[in-house]
């Protein structure tokens, strides 16, 4: 039976979002592999389906897969995307969705959407790491890439600081890192380079997807090793292959604040068999 889903990216970090409130979904990470080809499936860096609310403070809750079919804590461009539909159905200023990580809550200013992707964890069990490491400067060395930040935004990131990230060969290392023993659950990867009037250059690897537009958590990760390494202040804006994203990490509760467009590329259907 033909299941319906819209199409959504995020600075073109692209997503195929699935209703699981009206319709019944049975998902499997093999299906989900089909779907996100992109010559002969629907073509997506991740698959959002979006469940009934699980607790009362909350709108829906949001079960997010990268590519490969691995279910992932949070997705901060897709939580964007969803917001902008939220609040397109329920009418409301803002909304509060669920994911394994956390609770979010979103709101729209104009066509921009701003999440509270919540309080950033730097322990290196909550990376996670396999065991215990200074995690503002992992003993990690992989070609040109020397000893990253590690932050869990929802999911675990590893940032490298570097002078020019153009020249960094990101299809090559960031499998490598990626798959590195200390990453017990894997880890996105970001190079960074420091940008004159509070901007950062971002690339990104994502974990099960490979290199990607944007990531809106990579983005609010290198935020955050920004200012743990004495380079940023809270306040930045990181540009992305696919456009930029602005990042605040607040001080006063630790939650970082992230604020981009969201746009709907089609809606659609497709045969789960």
């Amino acid at each position: 039976m033909a299941k319906t889903f819209i199409k959504m990216h995020g600075l073109g970090n692209d997503f195929a979002i699935f209703d699981g409130r009206s319709q019944i979904l049975d998902m499997t990470p093999g299906k989900i592999r089909a779907l996100a080809d992109r010559r002969t499936g629907i073509g997506f860096d991740q698959m959002v389906v979006i469940e009934p609310a699980k607790s009362t403070d909350t709108d829906v809750f949001l079960r997010i897969y990268n590519a490969d079919g691995s279910e992932v804590g949070a997705c901060g461009n897709a939580s964007r995307c969803v917001t902008k539909l939220l609040i397109s159905e329920l009418k409301k200023p803002e909304v509060t969705m669920e994911t394994k990580a956390a609770k979010l809550r979103a709101h729209m200013t104009g066509d921009k959407v701003t999440v509270d992707m919540g309080p950033v964890n730097l322990k290196w069990q909550e990376i996670p790491l396999s065991h215990e490491e200074p995690v503002n400067f992992l003993p990690i060395n992989v070609g040109e890439l020397k000893q990253p930040s590690a932050v869990n935004v929802g999911n675990p990131h590893a940032v490298f600081f570097v002078k020019e990230v153009s020249k960094v060969p990101l299809e090559t290392l960031g499998p490598q890192i990626e798959h590195h023993p200390l990453f017990p659950e894997r880890t996105n990867v970001e190079v960074a380079e420091i940008l004159p009037s509070s901007k950062i250059r971002m690339r990104v690897w994502e974990r099960g997807v490979g290199i990607t537009q944007a990531c809106g958590t990579g983005a609010c990760a290198v935020a955050v090793a920004g200012v743990r390494r004495g380079l940023t202040e809270r306040r930045v804006t990181v540009v992305l292959d696919g456009g930029e994203l602005d990042i605040e990490w607040r001080e006063s509760d630790n939650h970082v604040l992230l604020t981009g467009d969201a746009v709907e590329v089609y809606r659609g259907e497709v045969d789960l068999k």
